[in-house]
């Protein structure tokens, strides 16, 4: 049975910095391509990265030199570290290894 825990997220002042994790267990974590999404209140899920099973990384641009996502395949764990955090970076961010997803854990970003 796969399982995808997430943890992390939480209450942040603009400029600040969170991190997030996404345990899976049940699967051959090293063969999958994991996407973190994010959805803000009134609008639609938006990829935010992904980081392949050979470890190339992509941000969408909004994210593009404030946040890294990162792997370690030993401990089956993504990690999306994020920095400089805006307003607008608020929302519940999904960790999305192939098909699977996590319950979602919210990020709040204030002024």
């Amino acid at each position: 049975q796969v399982q995808v825990v997430q943890s992390g997220g939480g209450l942040v002042l603009a400029g600040g910095s969170l991190s997030l994790s996404c345990a899976v267990s049940g699967v051959i974590f090293s063969a999958m391509d994991v996407r973190w999404y994010r959805q803000a209140p009134g609008k639609e899920r938006e990829l935010v990265a992904i980081i392949t099973r050979g470890g190339s990384t992509n941000n969408a641009a909004s994210v593009k030199g404030r946040f890294a996502i990162s792997r370690d395949n030993a401990k089956n764990l993504v990690s999306l570290q994020m920095n400089s955090l805006k307003p607008e970076d608020t929302g519940v961010y999904y960790c999305n290894p192939r098909n699977h997803w996590g319950q979602g854990t919210q990020v709040t970003v204030s002024t």
